[in-house]
């Protein structure tokens, strides 16, 4: 399987809420703005845990590069009419599996001395 086409499975099962059957290894790592999660077990743990914050969103993929072992897909998820979150993610394979994805997004206001001059 190459990787756009696990990458594809992955969003499948978001988007059909089978997140049990995501393509990761067993040590998978998925690192974001709230910190690394280590392992299929924990992070899926964690999913269940978090339902209405990990299920029903919807995904506009706006672009995607696909190397080898490795991709950067950007995206904007939406859950409901009031939330969107635009994300972009790289992929690393291991095994024939996603082994880790690091996400980058924004996760709350911009502290006053980082706002820019209007």
């Amino acid at each position: 399987m190459t990787i756009k086409q696990l990458i594809e499975q992955w969003f499948n099962a978001w988007n059909n809420g089978n997140f049990r059957d995501i393509p990761v290894t067993e040590d998978f790592q998925h690192t974001s703005p709230f910190g690394t999660i280590e392992g299929k077990k924990t992070y899926l743990n964690v999913v269940e845990e978090n339902r209405e914050k990990f299920l029903g969103y919807t995904f506009e993929i706006h672009d995607a590069i696909y190397e080898e072992n490795h991709a950067c897909v950007r995206y904007t998820a939406r859950q409901g009419a009031d939330f969107s979150l635009d994300v972009s993610e790289w992929y690393y394979l291991k095994d024939g599996l996603i082994g880790s994805i690091v996400a980058y997004y924004h996760i709350g206001e911009i502290r006053g001395n980082r706002e820019l001059a209007k």
